[in-house]
């Protein structure tokens, strides 16, 4: 008699619940990871984590800017299993946390599965799903970093991050000044501060639009900008006469390249799920 042992195929979709943490083992060592949907590809864990697993630092640095401030890190190759057995992978490792909550935060992108599905809350009536092509950061650490979706705003690409772990949709003062000129914007409100990443607080100030930026069934009225993050919001109808906060921002320099809105829960909290297809290029966003 033959026997015959046929191979599970690899699972190719993974759902993650917001909240959830997912138990990985980083050279070994056991480390707590938030899969988050603005998170980069390679895994960033705390030092404390980075001693724990005895990891080397090799040669190849990494670097996080938060507008003017920067976050350095450094970066290792080991054996990382997350959940589908241990495969050698690069770990970035800094001194403090991207996020508070866990030792360690991944995105979509850096998981075995070709598709992870987020679950954001249970299924709502009327629920519209809308195909966006996905993007990258470019350049030569792009399969390292975040995926974006992109969308059209005055004619060009803008990359848009779902971030449903930060409440306020914002977005960077270059993006901001593209979006108030072709959608209407006005700077409102006082100036006031948000959480970025890694603990650290930019300036912020809101902004309407007259014409709504609509991406699938979410509609962008309102949005914080980030007055001094990757360009100069000065030039926005109702920014402030302030001489000294127009001369900070003006001496930035723009990169269209930086340009970006986080979409926060003040706005996925409509949303049922986020679907990122690495294998075609393409996020699915369903909401209500």
């Amino acid at each position: 008699m033959m026997m015959f042992f046929a191979l599970a195929a690899a699972p190719t979709e993974r759902v993650v619940a917001i909240g959830d943490l997912l138990t990985a083992r980083v050279n070994g060592a056991r480390v707590e990871l938030r899969v988050d949907p603005a998170g980069t590809a390679m895994p960033l864990i705390d030092d404390a984590a980075a001693r724990r697993a005895g990891l080397k630092p090799s040669m190849i640095g990494i670097g996080y800017a938060v507008g003017p401030q920067k976050v350095l890190g450094r970066t290792a190759l080991v054996p990382i299993d997350l959940g589908g057995g241990p495969a050698k992978h690069r770990v970035g490792f800094t001194a403090h946390r991207y996020a508070a909550a866990a030792e360690g935060s991944i995105g979509p992108a850096g998981l075995p599965e070709p598709v992870v599905r987020f679950r954001l809350r249970a299924s709502l009536p009327n629920e519209r799903t809308v195909i966006l092509p996905m993007g990258d950061q470019g350049g030569l650490a792009a399969r390292w970093g975040e995926r974006f979706a992109i969308v059209t705003v005055g004619g060009s690409p803008m990359r848009i991050r779902f971030d449903p772990y930060h409440h306020q949709t914002l977005a960077t003062a270059g993006a901001a000044v593209r979006l108030a000129a072709a959608n209407a914007g006005t700077m409102t409100g006082a100036m006031g501060k948000a959480e970025i990443a890694f603990g650290i607080d930019r300036p912020v100030r809101e902004m309407a639009l007259a014409t709504p930026l609509q991406i699938g069934p979410i509609a962008i009225l309102r949005l914080g900008v980030r007055t001094g993050d990757f360009g100069s919001a000065a030039d926005i109808p109702g920014s402030p006469e302030d001489l000294d906060e127009v001369l900070v921002t003006a001496k930035r320099k723009h990169d269209p390249d930086a340009d970006r809105i986080n979409i926060g829960s003040d706005l996925l909290d409509h949303c049922s799920s986020i679907l990122f297809d690495t294998a075609h290029k393409q996020i699915a966003l369903t909401c209500a």
